[in-house]
């Protein structure tokens, strides 16, 4: 079950997402898992705990975001008595009490500039002071595991998020992907969800017609696997159960492809292409979009080959042109070259002279966009 820690698919994304669970418990590593709302960030970090040495030991879950900054920091390091208002009795907090287990800290994110202050001094010393005290009340073993919807890189050039405490906790980094990315593991989830809540409804389990399940898979669930968990419970107390469910029983923001008739999925976004049109239509630095996330394991070799084609098309293979596309600075143009034969993703200027590609390097350069002439330009 969901509930029980299973991470449900056959998805290569998902798969991957295994083997990262599996390394990490072999560790005591601090881990970061990214990823959007409802893709079940709190899940890998339980079967993280689950599967390493700590498994007898407590795991503790603290929402960083839901309560403010003062509970947050008694509920974390506790309290003296007397120390404020309602402070009647000394009182551990949590990573006292996950001593020898872990902590796993969701919406790390969203935490003060203060508290990710003293979250930094816990973690190069492992000291708990409780606030009230003046001194260090306890040192503790606990495994850090953090998780946010937010990219802490751009709140670290924000200055929103501390440089020192990203890298802290970055040890090992799990990125959840959103299930648009998977929709291969929609019918896997469907079946795990309507087995899970007829047993809790005591009522019969669900069925979709065909029409019904291709809206399903073109849906682009924004709210993730816990937008689908929750349709189906939804389902699951409205239906009887008697008749497949069918295209009217639907949402309608499920609904809005009724009226086309084709039974396959909505074609999926190229994202090579996109973020081509990120870096030369929104001006966007290569550094800031494609390397960070390809160094996070959040974008694929094979998608930086295909992006750094559309780019050598459009400048007939010329890498220097490519820096100047990609908007980096002219002095960027070893370490780009470095970085793409180090991955291996340099591919040879030759197959882009003239004006068009060659065959043997059609299924991986794919043709760009098309643009404007590369000019040089003051406002950039």
């Amino acid at each position: 079950m969901y509930e029980t820690f299973k991470l449900i698919g056959e998805s290569v994304a998902v798969q991957r997402l295994r083997e990262d669970v599996r390394a990490a418990a072999r560790t005591d590593a601090k881990v970061l898992i990214t990823g959007e709302s409802g893709v079940g960030k709190e899940i890998v970090s339980r079967l993280v705990h689950a599967a390493g040495a700590r498994a007898a030991f407590p795991l503790v879950t603290v929402n960083c975001a839901a309560i403010t900054e003062t509970l947050l920091e008694s509920e974390l390091f506790g309290h003296s008595r007397g120390s404020f208002t309602g402070a009647y009795k000394d009182r551990a907090g949590v990573l006292e009490m996950a001593h020898r287990g872990t902590v796993f800290m969701d919406e790390i994110g969203e935490t003060s500039p203060r508290m990710q202050s003293l979250l930094l001094r816990f973690l190069e010393n492992g000291e708990i002071q409780r606030i009230g005290t003046t001194k260090a009340n306890a040192r503790v073993d606990v495994r850090v595991i953090a998780a946010t919807n937010r990219d802490l890189l751009q709140g670290v050039l924000s200055k929103t998020f501390r440089e020192d405490l990203y890298y802290r906790l970055n040890v090992i980094h799990m990125r959840v992907p959103p299930l648009r990315e998977r929709v291969e593991d929609i019918p896997l989830l469907l079946d795990h969800f309507t087995a899970m809540f007829a047993g809790d409804y005591s009522s019969p389990r669900l069925t979709f017609t065909p029409e019904a399940r291709v809206l399903l898979m073109r849906h682009e669930w924004p709210g993730n696997v816990r937008e689908l968990k929750n349709l189906v419970e939804r389902l699951t107390v409205r239906h009887s159960g008697e008749t497949p469910i069918g295209p009217g029983d639907l949402p309608q923001e499920i609904r809005r492809f009724v009226e086309d008739s084709t039974p396959s999925v909505a074609p999926r976004v190229n994202p090579a292409e996109t973020l081509f049109h990120q870096i030369v239509d929104d001006h966007q630095s290569f550094w800031t979009i494609v390397y960070t996330p390809f160094m996070s394991r959040d974008l694929t070799r094979e998608t930086l080959r295909a992006l750094v084609g559309f780019g050598l098309q459009h400048t007939s293979g010329s890498y220097r042109d490519l820096v100047e596309l990609f908007h980096m600075t002219p002095s960027d143009y070893k370490r780009f070259l470095n970085f793409l034969r180090k991955h291996q993703c340099h591919m040879p200027f030759q197959q882009f002279r003239g004006g068009a590609t060659r065959q043997e390097s059609a299924s991986t350069t794919q043709t760009p966009p098309q643009r404007p002439p590369l000019v040089a330009s003051s406002s950039w």
